[in-house]
């Protein structure tokens, strides 16, 4: 008995043994073979839940056809309308012939103190009731806030709308599906919406949602016929409503939910007081209606004008960006751009595989973008796509640490940056593809591109099929027209291409738009010819009562006093000839941009009465004669740093407080030429200080001991902290780019510039060591606007004018709010002063003739107007 109970117990032993071994080969013969057909790397979209995945519809997805414009005549159907056709045009057309003017925007009195009440729409039912509570209002003020860094198109997150009892925000966030619901109401033309600059929120309410709007009032248009200083909201709000905002926060991230009390505070204000601000402009469109009126039906022009302009902002229609090739023109431009950084003799920028490269790279994430949702500038950037191209990785890591380093060196923000993680996840989950890509040399990328769409979105794809990226695998296209391949046969054809790409690309964004000269006529009181102008200033005297129509095409008007002075008293017949809308060089007149003559870096710091007539050295230039003068100008700029001994740039800077011992022979460095011995690059300062702030914690110790020395040269050699660092970063920069830092950081950075001008007004001025050479600010002849500004920039002498405005980044722009902005720094502001101190204005006008001189030697240019001459005065 017990022989067979041991029995029976072996056998149950060996029977357990024998399953679980067998299970345990089971096991791993299974994952074994999940190892072999898994794919390598998993995709981060399994793992991060975008807030536009839970979108059941959308109407503009990530493929390559176009956007289909609908237009609802009521909730129950609709009628599909060309795409190119404006679905409420015959509404809109309606009402700019005869506008609704006769109305208020307010009914009685309006507090200007916002409650502490707003209601939160995020259900349906919610979204109904504010539909009906619309339907009765006679005009309500909407804003709109846009989400662009995690989704290719963008999409719209939060819609503000404010009646004259309550304010609305909107989570179209968890409502876009069901925002049709608003549609009749912003197409009815019967009720006004009031927007602020709403060229942006037409758009995207179209691209979102089908959202139309009919009959509306801009208060960034009614500045613009008013002629307002400034015309952003933020400007508004405080002149007229006492209401200071803060602006950075259009730049925080507006999928979040919830929204933090700042956020829903600055979403009320944007809203809320834009009716009490239409009718304040309203009021004044109808004062100078009044008031400059020649005839009482003249009564309501300027807000006719205002009316005109806000609903022929509703005419516009959103329209995908279309391209014959993924990535093609952002291809052409980067490598465009490489080849005028590196020069003519670069070997590597001229290299085909190079470009070819840089090509496949910028499809690739093209593409990568619309599978993942994910804006370019997040998948890729620039400068990683060109270290990529430019030195060849051996492994995936070797591409990894190339992106994070491109990435590194790239002067930003850090809270941006905080945002933006480098490499990305889409990098991060494709590693091994954009590695194979670089190692490839003889693949085709009409060959790469549809077997890394089968690998991402195909059968056994890696990442998850969206709404957003499902039709790229039905509409998807490769094939390379053959206006758009370069013959691979050179390194000549392949420049060739690129250079013609990207001249198309500029000529497209920056010619001008429209005719430049009217030459409409405006005559004196006699009879006499006075000058041509545009309609605009015809315009102008029209309106106050100060001429008279007295043709009609072209149109010409008679002024009704005696004007201060006559063309024929100064000699100047130039300004009463006819002039052409073409290029003076060479008589292009498909396109053309305005150029100076005399660079803006000079003409700027003119004194007054020698810049009265400035149009006489702004001439219309083709692109190609345009790139021969503004050549021709660099090189000219650098003869006059020579010739007066004042440098283009400043090449190095040390912090005032440190230089308070060496202050008095700071001034040596330029003329003994020892600019090695003290101070930093103010780029390689920027650099070092953005690269420590964002990685110095994890950055090998002597790669931070590097940086940290870098900063330390600026500050003499002392301990530096981390407010030493965010002091770095403002050194050299512009106010534009110093704006612009402040919006990307997110915070203000007046309070840390208010800090750093109080302790430089208990020092020396900055000292510098500066050396001419450097040709890296080139384009304000192209860019700048010399009507932004006309007043001579202040400022005590030469020396002081360069220490005070070039190396203290933080009141520059309060004491001269020019000097950098035009380039070159103080040079331009020194060259004058010098000339107007030992020749006065008779030497201003020489320089002026020099200028015109190397214009006419560079374009020789055979259609200039008539009575143009290089020694006009």
């Amino acid at each position: 008995m017990d022989v067979r109970e041991k029995v029976k117990i072996v056998i149950t032993v060996a029977s357990v043994v024998a399953v679980t071994v067998l299970f345990v080969a089971e096991y791993r013969r299974r994952r074994h073979r999940r190892r072999q057909t898994s794919p390598i790397s998993s995709c981060y979209l399994h793992s991060e839940l975008k807030p536009q995945f839970g979108f059941k519809r959308v109407l503009a997805d990530n493929s390559y056809t176009g956007f289909k414009h609908l237009k609802f005549d009521d909730v129950s159907s609709s009628i599909e309308k060309p795409s190119n056709c404006h679905p409420y045009e015959s509404e809109i057309n309606v009402l700019l012939e005869n506008p609704q003017l006769e109305f208020g925007f307010l009914r009685g009195e309006y507090s200007l103190e916002m409650s502490d009440s707003y209601v939160w729409v995020e259900t349906e039912s919610q979204l109904k009731e504010l539909a009906e509570t619309l339907s009765k209002e006679k005009v309500f003020a909407v804003d709109t806030e846009q989400h662009s860094l995690r989704s290719f198109l963008g999409f719209t997150a939060l819609i503000q709308i404010s009646t004259q009892e309550e304010d609305f925000l909107v989570d179209t966030i968890a409502l876009h599906d069901a925002m049709s619901i608003l549609r009749p109401v912003f197409s009815d033309p019967n009720i006004c919406k009031v927007f602020h600059g709403a060229d942006n929120d037409v758009i995207w309410l179209q691209r979102d949602f089908h959202i139309y709007v009919v009959n509306m009032f801009d208060t960034a248009k009614a500045c613009e016929v008013l002629s307002k200083p400034q015309r952003s909201l933020a400007y508004l709000l405080e002149t007229v409503c006492g209401v200071a905002t803060n602006k950075l926060l259009q730049r925080e991230d507006w999928r979040q939910r919830p929204l933090s009390e700042e956020m829903v505070q600055y979403a009320r204000t944007d809203a809320r007081y834009l009716l009490y601000i239409a009718d304040r402009l309203t009021a004044e469109l109808k004062q100078q209606g009044t008031e400059y009126s020649s005839s009482p039906d003249d009564k309501f022009h300027f807000l006719l004008e205002a009316s005109r302009r806000s609903n022929m902002t509703c005419l516009q229609l959103f329209t995908k960006e279309t391209e014959d090739f993924p990535g093609n023109a952002a291809a052409s431009s980067l490598i465009y751009r490489h080849l005028n950084g590196h020069g003519d003799n670069s070997t590597i920028s001229l290299d085909a595989e190079f470009q070819e490269l840089v090509r496949q790279l910028c499809a690739w994430r093209d593409l990568m973008a619309r599978i993942h949702d994910e804006s370019t500038r997040y998948v890729l950037s620039d400068q990683s796509i060109i270290a990529l191209a430019s030195k060849k990785s051996t492994t995936a890591e070797d591409v990894y640490d190339a992106i994070a380093q491109a990435d590194l060196a790239t002067e930003s923000s850090p809270s941006l940056n905080s945002l933006i993680q480098s490499p990305s996840a889409v990098i991060c989950s494709h590693l091994d593809d954009i590695y194979q890509m670089t190692q490839d040399k003889v693949a085709k990328i009409d060959d790469i591109l549809p077997v890394v769409l089968q690998k991402c979105l195909g059968t056994d794809g890696t990442c998850p099929i969206s709404i957003f990226n499902y039709s790229l695998l039905v509409n998807f296209n490769t094939k390379l027209s053959t206006r758009s391949a370069p013959k691979q046969n050179g390194h000549k054809n392949i420049k060739q291409f690129t250079r013609k790409a990207s001249r198309e690309l500029f000529v497209k964004k920056f010619s001008c738009k429209a005719p430049v000269y009217h030459n409409c006529r405006i005559y004196a009181n006699d009879g006499r010819l006075l000058c041509y102008c545009d309609r605009r200033k015809l315009e102008w005297y029209m309106n106050r009562g100060l001429a008279k129509l007295v043709e009609e095409d072209p149109p010409a008007i008679m002024l009704l006093f005696e004007p201060k002075g006559r063309p024929e008293d100064e000699g100047n017949d130039f300004y009463i000839q006819t002039k052409k809308n073409i290029c003076v060089g060479c008589g292009e007149g498909n396109h053309y941009l305005r150029y100076r003559i005399i660079p803006s870096c000079y003409r700027v710091h003119f004194p007054e009465h020698l810049k009265s007539h400035r149009s006489h050295d702004i001439v219309l230039l083709c692109v190609d004669c345009h790139e021969v003068a503004h050549a021709a100008a660099e090189r000219y700029k650098k003869q006059i740093a020579t010739e007066f001994g004042i440098p283009l740039f400043v090449r190095r800077v040390l912090d005032s407080k440190e230089a308070q011992g060496t202050s008095s022979s700071s001034m040596e460095y330029e003329s003994n030429g020892n600019s090695e011995d003290a101070g930093v690059s103010p780029l390689h300062l920027r650099t070092a200080a953005m690269a420590l702030l964002r990685h110095g914690n994890r950055m090998p110790s002597s790669r931070r001991d590097e940086l940290l020395q870098t900063v330390k040269m600026y500050y003499g050699g002392r301990d530096i902290c981390e407010e030493d660092l965010e002091r770095a970063l403002l050194i050299g920069l512009s106010p534009h780019e110093r704006r612009k830092l402040e919006r990307k950081k997110g915070v203000s950075l007046i309070g840390l510039m208010d800090k750093q001008e109080t302790s430089n007004n208990d020092t020396a001025g900055n000292s510098f060591a500066a050396s001419y050479g450097e040709n890296d600010m080139n384009a304000e002849s192209s860019i700048v606007d010399e009507d932004s500004g006309n007043g001579a920039s202040g400022g005590d002498g030469a020396a002081t004018g360069l220490n005070d405005t070039q190396c203290n980044g933080n009141t520059m722009h309060q004491q001269n709010s020019k000097l950098s902005l035009l380039g070159h720094g103080p040079h331009g502001k020194q060259i004058v002063e010098y000339l107007l101190k030992e020749y006065g204005d008779d030497g201003v006008r020489d320089f002026c003739r020099r200028w015109r001189k190397v214009f006419v030697d560079a374009v020789h240019p055979r259609h200039l107007p008539g009575g143009w001459d290089v020694s006009h005065r």
